[in-house]
């Protein structure tokens, strides 16, 4: 990921100017639409400048990287509203993309009821349906619930303005708005739930489940969170002992305890980083001892000086 890329600069160069670009393209994420505000976690991408309107999709690999790069700002800086969003990113993974057997699930459909967005889009009557007038009030000023809407009639939840400019309008501290805004969220997370839920895509993508690992082991390692720690060695149980084939090399991903196709050069070079991980949080993964990855990536990717994407025998590319 290329925030994680300037943060190793930051820390080879000293440069705070890198450091500050860093924090400055987390800040507005985690205040723009592209996050959830509600349930965490956050969406695929935004199609604006100012991170408002996202496509809504939810992808596993996108929430892992961006795991990564928040826990190691919250490392960095011990800043709060970082270690909110890790947090929230957390319970979002465990709530929503978690299987029972401990691989996550590979993404969320943007559409429910036929249209973009709809789960997650508000309108200003249903804000003070839930909350009414006076809480509605407060909720709508800090994150930008309008009458008109600010996209094709509906809100997107964002924070446009900080928190502390939000409290002064209310006669509060930024924490007591905090506190104050907190069982509203519960509320309207609630009221979201009875709508459609957008489907889940249950297959569990190697690579994807590897950057989602390492995240979450870095959270558990920065956070300190226990449960984190234990759903990344679950997960990473599941990679090495379930997506395997009969001579132990890995799958590229499995639904429904089926796969027949062979990991690709990016499943091995993410599960290796899952090592890495482990190595750094010391979370136990009893499987790791019985995987080569490294030796895998040499005997079926290497080609010359480059790599393969997928393996087989590249002596077949150059015939003929």
């Amino acid at each position: 990921m290329d925030l994680r890329v300037l943060l190793r600069c930051w820390r080879l160069f000293s440069d705070d100017s890198v450091l500050q670009a860093v924090h400055l393209s987390c800040d507005r994420m985690a205040a723009g639409g592209i996050y959830d505000h509600l349930g965490g976690g956050f969406h695929r991408y935004s199609t604006d400048a100012r991170w408002l309107v996202p496509h809504f999709e939810k992808m596993l690999y996108d929430n892992g990287l961006r795991l990564s790069v928040y826990s190691e700002l919250f490392q960095i800086s011990r800043n709060g509203e970082y270690n909110r969003v890790v947090s929230e990113t957390l319970d979002y993974v465990r709530r929503e993309m978690a299987q029972p057997d401990g691989g996550f699930c590979s993404a969320q459909d943007a559409d429910s009821e036929g249209e973009e967005g709809r789960f997650f889009v508000w309108t200003y009557e249903e804000i003070v349906q839930v909350l009414g007038v006076g809480e509605a009030d407060m909720f709508c000023s800090a994150y930008e619930v309008i009458p008109t809407g600010n996209w094709e009639g509906f809100s997107i939840l964002n924070r446009p303005r900080p928190f502390a400019a939000v409290a002064d309008d209310h006669g509060l501290s930024q924490q007591e708005l905090v506190n104050a805004l907190m069982p509203m969220k519960d509320r309207l997370f609630s009221r979201r739930q009875q709508r459609i839920v957008p489907d889940t895509d249950d297959k569990v993508i190697t690579a994807w489940n590897g950057m989602m690992i390492s995240g979450v082991a870095l959270a558990a390692r920065v956070t300190g969170d226990e449960s984190a720690a234990r759903m990344a060695g679950r997960a990473a149980d599941y990679i090495f002992t379930q997506m395997r084939t009969s001579d132990g090399r890995l799958l590229h991903s499995v639904r429904e305890n089926r796969g027949s196709i062979v990991g690709f050069l990016d499943d091995y070079v993410d599960v290796l980083n899952v090592v890495s991980a482990h190595r750094e949080s010391r979370i136990p993964y009893p499987a790791f001892f019985g995987i080569d990855g490294d030796g895998d990536l040499h005997r079926g990717f290497m080609y010359f000086e480059g790599w393969l994407l997928s393996i087989g025998r590249w002596d077949s590319l150059t015939a003929g």
